[in-house]
């Protein structure tokens, strides 16, 4: 019996060779490679082209109007997707299980079925039974949504081009197979293909498409890293299945503004959306506590007021700890050490622990001036006036560097109700009749003052 033939694909960026080779050519990364059987070609004879009426369209021509965008119904997502979902797109929604990726795109399913859409949800991994009964648990859902129990894309895609519905929602991706390919269901060669007949369904009919899938233990959307070159949108839906909030942000959108994040807080009913999440962060902020500082951080487009907290104490170790949750860990040991020699404070013979309240993610260098705040307030045991707000990024000479934005993050403190906000001086040159107080500040010695 002939041996079946097999090629080597590269997990990241789909490169294709007849051989295992340890570092991928194309993108440069190490033991990258697996191997997957060929898919089977039809036969089909000598290659034709047939333009029929096929001809090139003038850019002028083309319109690109906002309102042909589909509302979601919820706003929180509408935000993440650029104001809604865009006709013929495909949009993948990556998450940990039980993270509540279904949930959302059902409750998305339902507002658009409320407002005359024609949806098709497809499931490979519940039975309709299931989906009903997850369905029931959502808050008064109703509507006429039409289900569909299948993983043979073959036959999906036959359905789709014969029902012909507005907007799909294929759960998910791993779950989905051609029977032209020989390798089983989530496999690099079914992930690739599978999504490539979904784009050229999506583009060719004018379909909004939904994928959803699971992520590895790193955090990336599992099977090749070419599926998210693939697809025009890619959406993460994070947050902890021990905390009550989540998180959708968009990585890649090529309709609208990426790192854009939209908070929803989950419930018996389902998703809930979080307007203000300023409010929803700071809730239980303590009152007169050292090492407790509130920071403006910017995700997106939106300006979002979380709390930074820190706990310097003795060291009963040979080597002091260093703790960061929320934030990047090695720009917490930088920021130690530009306390240390700038201002000559010995922090070698302390643990330090760092955590941004609510358990956000948050790397963005303008949380460096109020992560060096709270550090020295708890350093020095020293209390902050509640009312101040802290932002600016912090070199490596002790400098207090100009931040991005300066003007939202100034008007977000001041709906929140705070009175004071120390920023850098450069960014106050450019903000004017503020109602709110400002202290600009050049270097990071001038917060000794404060404390």
């Amino acid at each position: 019996m002939a041996k079946a033939k097999t090629i080597f694909y590269c997990k990241e960026c789909g490169f294709e060779s007849s051989k295992w080779l340890g570092q991928c050519p194309g993108c440069k990364c190490w033991d990258v490679f697996v191997e997957e059987p060929v898919a089977k070609k039809t036969s089909g004879g000598t290659r034709t082209t047939i333009l029929g009426n096929v001809k090139p369209s003038k850019l002028a021509e083309i319109s690109t109007d906002e309102t042909d965008r589909v509302k979601t119904g919820i706003h929180e997502f509408d935000r993440v997707l650029g104001g809604g979902i865009v006709v013929g797109s495909l949009v993948l929604v990556g998450g940990d299980p039980g993270i509540g990726k279904s949930t959302l795109l059902l409750q998305m399913c339902q507002h658009l079925v409320e407002g005359k859409r024609d949806v098709l949800y497809v499931s490979g991994e519940e039975s309709l039974r299931q989906i009903k009964m997850r369905a029931e648990r959502l808050h008064n859902y109703q509507g006429d949504l039409k289900l569909l129990s299948e993983t043979n894309l073959n036959v999906i895609e036959e359905l789709i081009r014969r029902e012909k519905p507005e907007i799909v929602i294929i759960d998910s991706i791993q779950t989905m197979f051609k029977e032209e390919v020989s390798s089983s269901p989530g496999s690099v060669g079914q992930v690739r293909e599978v999504t490539s007949a979904l784009m050229h369904l999506a583009k060719g009919q004018g379909i909004s498409i939904f994928i959803v899938g699971h992520v590895t233990k790193e955090g990336t959307v599992a099977g090749p890293r070419v599926l998210e070159h693939m697809v025009d949108t890619v959406l993460y839906f994070e947050g902890d299945n021990q905390a009550s909030y989540r998180m959708l942000r968009a990585v890649k959108n090529r309709f609208g503004s990426t790192n854009e994040v939209g908070v929803f807080e989950m419930r018996s009913e389902g998703l809930r959306e979080v307007s203000n999440p300023s409010e929803f962060m700071l809730n239980g902020k303590p009152e007169g506590a050292f090492g407790s500082v509130v920071a403006c951080s910017i995700e997106g487009t939106r300006p979002i007021l979380v709390e930074v907290q820190a706990l310097v104490s003795q060291t009963y170790y040979n080597m002091p700890r260093r703790t960061a949750a929320g934030t990047d860990y090695n720009r917490v040991n930088l920021l130690l050490a530009v306390i240390e020699k700038r201002l000559g404070l010995q922090l070698s013979s302390c643990d330090a622990y760092v955590n941004v309240a609510g358990g956000m993610m948050i790397r963005e260098p303008a949380l460096d001036l109020s992560i060096v705040t709270a550090l020295l307030s708890s350093y020095k045991s020293r209390v902050l006036d509640s009312s101040m707000i802290f932002f600016g990024e912090v070199g490596l000479t002790g400098e207090v560097r100009g931040v991005n934005q300066a003007e939202q993050r100034v008007m977000e403190a001041v709906k929140m109700g705070f009175k004071v906000c120390v920023l850098p001086e450069v960014n106050v040159k450019n903000l004017e009749n503020m109602p709110i107080k400002l202290i600009g500040i050049k270097s990071i010695k001038e917060l000794m003052s404060l404390m």
